[in-house]
Formats: structure tokens, sequence, C-alpha cells
């Protein structure tokens, strides 16, 4: 449960921060580059996105092995 409450915290996090920023960001510039030129005007959100999603679960993973490690060192 808290595993999720931080994926779902972290890519909201990185969405906003795609969405604020005003450069393009990767992988999320990559992947609209990629789809193609029928994004264009959606190119911003789709790209925030990406961001949002892959950055979060990134962090969720490295979250998820620390908490792991820490259990382990910590156990009985």
């Amino acid at each position: 449960m808290r595993g999720a409450v931080i994926l779902i915290a972290f890519v909201f996090l990185f969405l906003l921060a795609s969405l604020l920023i005003p450069s393009p960001m990767f992988p999320g510039s990559f992947f609209c580059t990629l789809i193609g030129g029928a994004t264009n005007e959606y190119a911003g959100y789709l790209s925030a996105v990406f961001n949002g999603v892959f950055y979060g679960v990134v962090l969720w993973l490295v979250f998820v092995v620390i908490s792991k490690r820490l259990g382990e060192e910590s156990g009985p």
C-alpha cells in the first residue's frame, strides 16, 4: 500500500514538473518525436505523461529496493 502511494506521488510530481518546465525533457520528448506529427497540439501533455510515468516508476523501484535492503538489515 505504501509503495502505491509513493508511485502515485512520484508520477504526479514529475507530470507537474514536466508541464511547468518550458524545455523538453527526455524521454517524453523523444517518445513524442517517435509518434510523429499527428500529436503536435497534445505533444506537451503527452510528453508530461510519459515523463511522469517513466521517472515515477524509476524512483518507485529505487524506493522498493532501498526499503527491502533496510528491512533485511533490521531483520531478526
